[in-house]
């Protein structure tokens, strides 16, 4: 495990749908449709099944899923190599979303093209866009690490959203977020 910082893309990014649409393979959930996102916020994260610090938040992803009621988006992306982490394709993908029961679409990055769309850097690493679809947060769910004693609450990741679906500016600063790094092919 190599602890990684999200790389804080700028605020204001724009959602690569095009490269969600061509780059990504469903493995829970349908295809990813551009119509179905239109005029809503839409939460990327970054995961995937064998890292700790997507174990510790996973909880807080199925509440969070369920407090939202569909008021925006969730999707969810592994890019982890299965060369290196074979436990991180599409078995492992449905096994972890059916265990926690996530609705979200779960979708695989083989090509790794959205996840250098998105300089995601780490598991977990979220990204929330207005809907507009504009970056409006990039950074760490709360405060809380594996081991560290302190509960994920999400926190942080929910008073973004909290502003964003209220109208309100999302608070400042934003927190990198902070987990192991995305396996690379041949890295």
């Amino acid at each position: 495990m190599v602890l990684t910082a999200s790389t804080m893309l700028a605020l204001g990014t724009q959602l690569p749908v095009a490269a969600m649409q061509t780059g990504l393979r469903p493995v829970t959930g349908g295809p990813l449709s551009a119509t179905a996102l239109e005029g809503r916020p839409v939460l990327v994260l970054f995961l995937c099944p064998h890292c700790p610090f997507v174990k510790h938040v996973e909880a807080e992803l199925t509440r969070l899923q369920d407090d939202l009621g569909g008021r925006a988006s969730l999707i969810g992306i592994c890019s982890n190599s299965t060369i290196s982490h074979p436990q991180d394709g599409p078995a492992g993908m449905v096994a972890q979303a059916r265990a926690r029961g996530w609705t979200f679409p779960y979708l695989q990055d083989p090509d790794q093209d959205v996840a250098r769309a998105f300089q995601a850097a780490c598991t977990p690493d979220p990204f929330l866009f207005d809907a507009r679809h504009r970056l409006a947060y990039r950074g760490q769910l709360d405060g809380s690490r594996p081991g560290a004693g302190i509960a994920c609450d999400g926190r942080d990741l929910r008073a973004a959203l909290k502003a964003l679906l209220e109208g309100r500016p999302v608070p400042e600063p934003q927190q990198p977020a902070i987990g192991c790094n995305i396996k690379w092919h041949g890295r």
